[in-house]
């Protein structure tokens, strides 16, 4: 007697997907950026036409980021703290506590007892940070260890501040004009050495691709298409390139600008690879989670708002030296512009997702818009009114984009 057996037929094979299929299942993985940077093109072509050139020309470019930078500061530390689910109503106070407390050291005591401009230089810029960061250390243990609700401390934070800054200032305006302090905001690099930090720049961006395509590969990881990477860093490098071109028209690379270019690339790389960096998205991600894996759910929000304490330090000092003066309005606004670039650069409000590119991308189109509004001459009411509409808009595509998600 003879069986027979049967096989089962063979089950056909997918197709491997095309280079155009992979491409454009890209560009749909990254929309939102995308869609954020033709915004931004649009603004920019639509107020340079209101203006008759003048939005774009070399003098008001230059001068668009650096008004950007102070906000920027703020943007790319409030990124880990919504990433963890928290929010920060403080930062532009304490930016602003901080430059009148600069501003106040160095008119009544660092100017009176050392003659060297650098000295006097190197205090503000200790006294500012410091302060920064002894205000984040104690706010992020309130939130931490002591469980008080991030919203209320930072609200809380937000007038005693302002409390602060009245009793410091006593109603006055502090002068902080002391010369080698004021380059910190309001100096210039040269043009050859805005040419040679665009070329590091460059080989650095192609460096990074290639070195990162290499580790993924090493670990057995799926590889976006070579030409799609070749174009993102191509475009990137293109607009640094351009940014160059355009600046040194004018007086060359402000200052602030090349703080903000390293302070974003420390966080970029804190925020990417780092455990505290993926700690901080696996909070805001599925805190649960994270707390039965092991890690620290209070140490690394304590460390979070003491990162959000140090860059409020830098930005106030910039403030001061950018503005010249501790006043009595400094800061005001600015943990709203803050919130509202990282929103809009994609950082959602449900925790876990947002980058600091993004953040940066969306503090762009804040001061691009609040420039363009003030170069038309729209009233203050209707520039108010329109940035909140925009901020509503983007939260409402954030919530349509994680349910798709």
């Amino acid at each position: 007697m003879t069986t027979t057996t049967t096989t089962a037929p063979a089950r056909p094979t997918e197709p491997a997907p095309t280079l155009t299929t992979t491409i454009w299942n890209q560009l749909r993985m990254n929309l939102q950026t995308y869609t954020l940077i033709a915004a931004l093109v649009l603004i920019w072509l639509y107020f340079s036409y209101r203006t008759d050139g003048t939005y774009l020309a070399p003098r008001n470019f230059s001068n668009l980021f650096r008004q950007m930078t102070i906000t920027a500061f703020l943007s790319v530390g409030m990124v880990l703290v919504i990433v963890t689910g928290n929010i920060d109503l403080s930062v532009g106070k304490l930016a602003g506590f901080v430059s009148v407390v600069v501003a106040y050291y160095q008119a009544n005591y660092l100017t009176k007892h050392f003659d060297q401009d650098w000295v006097v230089m190197l205090l503000s810029i200790l006294i500012g940070i410091g302060v920064g960061l002894v205000y984040g250390i104690i706010q992020g243990y309130i939130i931490a260890y002591l469980n008080v609700t991030a919203f209320i401390v930072t609200l809380g934070s937000m007038w005693l501040l302002d409390g602060a800054i009245l009793l410091r200032t006593a109603g006055r305006t502090i002068q902080a004009n002391q010369p080698l302090f004021s380059e910190i905001g309001q100096g210039y690099q040269s043009d050859n050495f805005g040419w040679i930090l665009a070329g590091v720049a460059v080989v650095f961006l192609f460096y990074t691709m290639f070195r990162g395509r290499q580790k993924k590969r090493s670990y057995n990881f799926d590889l976006p298409p070579l030409p799609m990477d070749l174009a993102k860093v191509t475009g990137l490098s293109a607009l640094i390139l351009i940014y160059i071109y355009r600046v040194n028209n004018y007086k060359g690379v402000p200052n602030p600008v090349l703080l903000l270019a390293i302070v974003v690339l420390i966080m970029i790389y804190i925020s990417n690879n780092t455990r505290f960096g993926r700690y901080a998205y696996a909070i805001g991600g599925n805190r649960e989670a994270t707390k039965l894996s092991g890690v620290s759910i209070q140490r690394n929000i304590f460390l979070v708002f003491v990162l959000m304490g140090f860059l409020c330090g830098i930005s106030g000092v910039t403030m001061a030296s950018y503005v010249g003066y501790g006043t009595i309005s400094a800061g005001d606004g600015y943990e709203l512009d803050a919130i509202a670039a990282c929103i809009l650069g994609g950082t959602s409000t449900l925790g876990g997702v947002g980058t600091v590119f993004g953040a940066i991308v969306g503090a762009v189109i804040m001061v691009s818009l609040t420039n363009g509004l003030q170069m038309i001459n729209t009233p203050a009411a209707y520039q108010y009114i329109l940035k909140g509409i925009v901020l509503v808009v983007a939260v409402y595509a954030d919530v349509r984009l994680s349910k798709n998600r």
